[in-house]
């Protein structure tokens, strides 16, 4: 494992956001779906595209808190432009659980 140092660590601008939109990203080249991400007035609404469709449906992930990666460049997926990383793990088939609070907190505020 690569050692990092603290402040390599403060550049990483990881912020807990809303989703208030979700659909099927059927263009993706893997099995994805396409968020659209309040992060509160600092950062605004933000898009990411998740390779998240074993264990969410676009319906259900409307009103659920995520953390993400908000400082990587853009990054163009298909006809989509994701502007943010939404972070998660994998289980234990290797598909992807996300990552967010278990209990409600402000949009935009930062990991510590």
């Amino acid at each position: 494992m690569d050692e990092i140092s603290f402040d390599d660590f403060l550049k990483v601008d990881i912020r807990l956001g809303t989703v208030i939109r979700a659909e099927p990203f059927p263009e993706a080249r893997k099995p994805a779906i396409k968020l659209w991400i309040d992060f509160g007035p600092e950062i605004g609404e933000k898009k990411s595209s998740a390779q998240i469709t074993v264990h969410y449906d676009p319906e259900t992930l409307v009103g659920k808190q995520v953390m993400a990666v908000v400082n990587f460049p853009p990054r163009q997926i298909g006809p989509m432009r994701s502007e943010v990383l939404v972070l998660g793990v994998a289980d234990e088939t290797g598909a992807i659980v996300l990552i967010g609070p278990d209990k409600a907190a402000p949009n935009g505020t930062r990991m510590h």
